[in-house]
C-alpha cells in the first residue's frame, strides 16, 4: 500500500475533501427538499470549481489536455466525493481514458464529444440496459446499415443523467449480430424520452427510458469497429465499478463519523449512548468492514496502475464492487439504527445514504452479476488468475 500513502496522493485527496466540505455538502438539504434541484448559479459554481480542480479530466490522456492521473489518485478523489449525498458529487462530466482509446482514429469524435466533457461544455450518458436484458446482453436495439451510416431502433432503460446530457454512448447490434458503440446526440430526430420515473433517491440526475425510432447515425459517429462495443463497455464497467467502490468508502466513513459523534453526545440512562456495548459492536463492525473495503479498493487501483492482466482487473473490480456496496448498505442500516427516530428524518445524512447506497448494489452490474463474473473467472483461471 506504499503508493496509497505517498504525499502527492494525500495532498490531492485533501484538496478534494476541502471542495466537498465547502462547496457540496452545504447544499445537500436544499437539494433533498427540492426534488434534487439547487439554484442554477450554485450548480454552475460547483461545476466550475470541480473543473478548475481537474476532476473532469483526471483519467484523460495528457496529449488531449487531461491529467492522466494514476488510478490510486482517482479513487482517492472519488472516496472524498462519496461523502456527499443527493448526487451533488456528479456536478461535473468525466472524460475517461478508454473513450480516447476508442476514438483514437477520429479527431472529429475527440473534438466533437470528448473535449467538451473535460471543459464542462458537454454532458454524456451511457445507454446499454434494456427492458428484457441487463448489462451484458443486447437483445432489442439494432443498428441497421443504411446509406452513409446506420438506422438505430430500440429502447434503453435507466439511462442515468440523460435528462442533463447532450449525447449518448449507445450500444446496439449491427446487421452481422456484433455489438457496436455509437455517439448519438440527445436531440437527434427519432429520439424520444418515453418515461422518467421517480426513484427512492432525490437526485437532479434522472434515469429515464428512451425510444430510438429509425435514428440515423452517420458512419463517423460509430465508435471503433463494429465488434468492439462490448470491449469498450467492459472498460466503462471496470472504471465505474471501481469508482463506485471508492464512493462507498466515503459514504461509509461519513455515516460512521456522524453516528459516532451522535452516540458520544446522546445520554441514555445516565450513560452516553456510545458506552452501550450494542452500539460499540455496531460501530466496531462498521469500522472493520470499512477498513477491509479500503484495502480492496486501493489494491485494485494499484493493480490498474501496475498494468495487471485485464481479465484479472475485471474480476477484481467485480469483487471490489460486490464487497464495498454490500458493506455500505450494512453500515447505513447500523448507523440509522444508532440515530433512532432522528435517523429516519430526511434532513439526516444517514437517512439519505440509506436510500442512496441501495442502488449501488444494482447498477453497473448487480451484486448477483458480480458474483457470476467472479465465479466464471475462478472457473476459467483459478485463484492465481484473479
Amino acid at each position: 500500500m506504499e503508493i496509497q500513502h505517498r504525499q502527492a496522493t494525500i495532498d490531492w485527496q485533501q484538496k478534494v475533501r476541502k471542495f466537498v466540505d465547502s462547496e457540496l455538502i452545504p447544499w445537500e438539504i436544499e437539494a433533498e427538499m427540492n426534488q434534487g434541484v439547487i439554484p442554477e448559479a450554485i450548480a454552475k459554481n460547483m461545476q466550475d470549481k470541480a473543473i478548475e480542480l481537474g476532476l473532469s479530466k483526471m483519467d484523460a490522456p495528457t496529449e488531449h489536455g487531461g491529467l492522466n492521473m494514476i488510478m490510486v489518485d482517482q479513487v482517492a478523489a472519488w472516496e472524498e466525493l462519496g461523502r456527499v449525498t443527493n448526487a451533488l458529487c456528479w456536478c461535473f462530466p468525466e472524460a475517461q481514458h478508454w473513450m480516447f482509446e476508442a476514438c483514437a482514429n477520429s479527431d472529429y469524435q475527440i473534438k466533437t464529444y470528448l473535449s467538451g466533457l473535460m471543459d464542462g461544455s458537454l454532458r454524456e450518458c451511457y445507454a446499454i440496459t434494456e427492458a428484457e436484458s441487463g448489462s451484458y446482453e443486447i437483445t432489442n436495439t439494432t443498428a441497421t446499415s443504411c446509406d452513409g451510416g446506420y438506422s438505430i431502433s430500440g429502447e434503453k432503460w435507466f439511462v442515468t443523467t440523460a435528462n442533463m446530457a447532450d449525447f449518448f454512448f449507445l450500444q446496439a447490434k449491427t446487421d452481422s449480430g456484433e455489438e457496436a458503440l455509437f455517439f448519438i446526440k440527445i436531440d437527434a430526430p427519432g429520439v424520444t424520452m418515453i418515461e422518467n420515473p421517480l426513484f427512492s433517491h432525490t437526485f437532479p440526475s434522472h434515469h429515464p427510458t428512451y425510444k430510438f425510432d429509425n435514428v440515423f447515425v452517420p458512419e463517423k459517429d460509430r465508435i471503433g469497429g463494429e465488434g468492439s462495443g462490448m470491449d469498450y463497455s467492459r472498460s466503462w464497467f471496470r472504471h465505474e465499478r471501481l469508482t463506485i467502490s471508492a464512493r462507498m468508502l466515503g459514504a461509509a466513513a461519513r455515516m460512521i463519523e456522524e453516528a459516532s459523534a451522535w452516540a458520544s453526545e446522546r445520554d441514555i440512562q445516565g450513560e452516553k449512548l456510545i458506552d452501550k456495548q450494542a452500539i460499540q459492536f455496531s460501530l466496531a463492525d462498521s469500522a472493520t468492514e470499512l477498513w477491509a473495503s479500503k484495502l480492496m479498493v486501493y489494491e485494485a487501483a494499484e493493480a490498474h496502475d501496475r498494468g495487471d492482466d485485464i481479465k484479472s482487473l475485471h474480476a477484481q473490480c467485480s469483487m471490489t464492487k460486490l464487497y464495498t456496496t454490500e458493506m455500505a448498505n450494512r453500515v447505513a442500516d447500523r448507523c440509522l439504527q444508532i440515530w433512532g427516530g432522528r435517523g429516519y428524518r430526511r434532513d439526516n445524512a444517514v437517512e439519505r445514504f440509506y436510500r442512496e447506497v441501495r442502488v449501488d448494489r444494482i447498477w453497473e452490474g448487480s451484486s448477483e452479476m458480480q458474483r457470476m463474473v467472479i465465479a466464471r473467472a475462478l472457473q476459467k483461471r483459478g485463484l492465481k488468475g484473479m
